[in-house]
């Protein structure tokens, strides 16, 4: 590791917990529905959503209402955004002349559910496949409103703590407005505005053809992409305009705007740890929650960046490697310790965004964001699903917690009783379930062979790497979908009938069976009272709680997908040492060849 980029780190960090307190703060303003300083621009707009969709600011709802909201508001937005997309070769702002054929049903299928699951996993790259229009209306009012969706149920599980002897847990619609209004709205406006300053390209221009020095022709893509990349970042969401996503120099030009990126993605995930210790009046609570995340970010950073900066032994061996480390896929002007920031980063915070090629990473460089991606995305995690997912396995860790000493579990003042524990083992086990399962059908199955069923490309047909590394490809990608990430080991092929459907189905199952079973547990927690603090509870704002919290996300994560991991980056990481390194593929191969 390097000076510089140790630097680096430590200044990311020390920002991300300076605005970790104000950003809570005007969260909590947001959702306790109290004035905020954004309130004399933005109020009327606030109202007038209100008006036209015929919501009643001051109608809460229970648990099963909020949930049938928001499958309701999910399942139209699938709709809407499969449509425009088949229709893209009928509709405006389309200079480059896009067609249907480009975007078969069954990839229509899977970016529309991608979008609206807040993952954003692309199996097609955008300046070749998706008009403008097709960019702003589907997908990036996706963007906003899959992030706001987010949002509201963490907000949603928080008043379950923080309420006694109620019924309701708030109003999805009237949360989903408030995130979209004031917080993801005007954050996205000014990153964009920043992205600009900085040589982000925001225009409707058709693609603009150049002569090269050496004669050539050159294609140079434009396109309004500085208004998705802001609310990508922002969101969590990770869908890059271009298919090299945040490498691209039009979506990434500077060190500074990567930088900043990082923050970005950072920035509400951080401050909902803040809303929660005010929500449940114990910031404490918070901040036991942000330590325990931090503690995780910071062991995934200091676990790729030296593995990445030791580049591959073979290399060495025979004379070719440098003091650069391992620049393969990465970009020159970000370096090792960007791209190793970058990938723990997206990977915590379930946004998907890449500024570095994770397929080129080593094996235990992609080891990290892969491990990231299965414990739930719950390190600091997308905008609401961290702090769900992160307070999920609060909820386990109690449970455990209360084993041991023989008493019934509580956390911030509420009983956490077979209900509770259930639902929480519903949303873990539905979520490993739909990775392993299509991960194991995957990796054995070439249907193509089949005289049954033919879908073209389907299973290992679709690698270019074999052995270890090629398994390691199918097990990312839907452990990227169900974990609602979007990242990629990008030697794989997706975009055919199998993974699209089979990754649709992945990412339904991962937002919607691990958030429902959660809103129950609010719904539950908000029915019951308080209890009084006494000798024998436990404390669960201390660095005892942090401990057991973080060890519940390891061990519970590492007893799942262990043997998984070790058929893939695990062994891979003891191969290469040994001498021995799996080359690309042509056509279809055992898995193990």
């Amino acid at each position: 590791m390097t000076t510089p980029g140790v630097l680096q780190i430590v200044v990311f960090f020390l920002v991300v917990v300076a605005l970790t307190k104000p950003m809570g703060l005007f969260l909590t303003q947001v959702y306790e529905g109290r004035r905020t300083f954004l309130h004399p621009v933005l109020r009327w707009l606030e109202a007038l959503i209100y008006k036209l969709c015929g919501i009643r600011e001051d109608e809460e709802q229970k648990w099963t209402q909020y949930s049938f909201a928001l499958i309701l508001f999910s399942v139209v937005g699938v709709v809407l955004a499969y449509v425009l997309q088949r229709a893209q070769g009928h509709l405006p702002l389309n200079p480059q002349n896009f067609g249907t054929p480009v975007m078969t049903p069954d990839l229509a299928f899977n970016t529309a559910v991608s979008f609206v699951t807040n993952t954003n996993w692309q199996s097609y790259s955008g300046e070749s496949t998706v008009s403008y229009l097709i960019q702003m209306a589907a997908l990036t009012v996706q963007n906003f409103l899959s992030g706001a969706a987010g949002i509201a149920v963490a907000v949603a599980l928080t008043r379950g703590f923080a309420r006694q002897q109620v019924k309701t847990i708030g109003n999805f619609w009237v949360d989903l407005t408030r995130g979209v209004v004031y917080v993801l709205l005007p954050l996205s406006i000014v990153g964009a505005l920043f992205l600009c300053s900085q040589g982000v390209i925001q225009n409707l221009k058709p693609n603009v053809v150049v002569q090269t020095l050496e004669g050539a022709q050159q294609v140079i893509p434009m396109g309004p992409v500085a208004s998705q990349e802001s609310i990508k970042m922002v969101g969590t969401n990770g869908g890059g305009f271009f298919g090299a996503n945040s490498a691209h120099p039009f979506e990434n030009p500077t060190p500074l705007t990567n930088f900043v990126q990082l923050v970005m993605i950072f920035l509400i995930p951080a401050g909902l740890t803040y809303l929660f210790g005010r929500m449940v009046k114990d910031t404490r609570q918070g901040w036991a929650i942000f330590a325990t995340m931090s503690l995780l970010f910071l062991i995934g950073v200091a676990i790729t960046y030296p593995a990445e900066q030791a580049g591959n032994p073979i290399l060495t061996k025979l004379g070719l490697d440098s003091t650069s480390g391992n620049m393969e896929g990465k970009e020159v002007r970000f370096g090792v310790s960007a791209s190793s920031l970058f990938a723990v980063v997206t990977t915590d915070a379930s946004c998907g965004a890449v500024n570095a090629m994770h397929d080129s990473l080593t094996p235990l460089g992609g080891l990290v964001p892969l491990f990231n991606i299965e414990t739930g995305e719950v390190i600091f995690g997308g905008v609401g699903a961290g702090l769900y997912g992160m307070l999920l396995f609060a909820i386990v860790a109690v449970f455990i917690a209360g084993l041991m000493v023989g008493r019934t579990p509580e956390y911030i003042g509420k009983k956490i009783e077979q209900k509770e524990v259930k639902m929480a083992m519903l949303a873990l086990i539905a979520t490993a379930a739909s990775i392993l399962i299509f991960s194991g059908i995957s990796s054995v199955v070439d249907f193509s062979k089949t005289g049954y069923w033919n879908p073209p490309g389907a299973g290992t047909a679709n690698l270019t790497n074999s052995g270890p590394h090629g398994f390691a490809e199918i097990l990312y990608a839907f452990s990227s979908g169900a974990g609602n990430n979007g990242s990629a080991f990008g030697g794989i092929n997706t975009n055919t009938p199998w993974y699209n459907l089979t990754m649709g189905l992945d990412m339904l199952i991962g937002r919607f069976l691990f958030i429902i079973p959660l809103l129950a547990v609010a719904g539950s927690l908000a029915a019951k009272k308080r209890v009084a603090t006494t000798s024998g509870t436990f404390p669960t704002h201390g660095p005892l709680f942090v401990g057991l919290l973080a060890g519940t996300v390891v061990i519970v994560g590492a007893l799942t997908y262990f043997p998984a991991l070790a058929l893939g980056p695990i062994v891979e990481h003891f191969l290469m040492y040994s001498g021995k390194l799996f080359a690309a593929v042509v056509g279809s191969l055992p898995i193990w060849s």
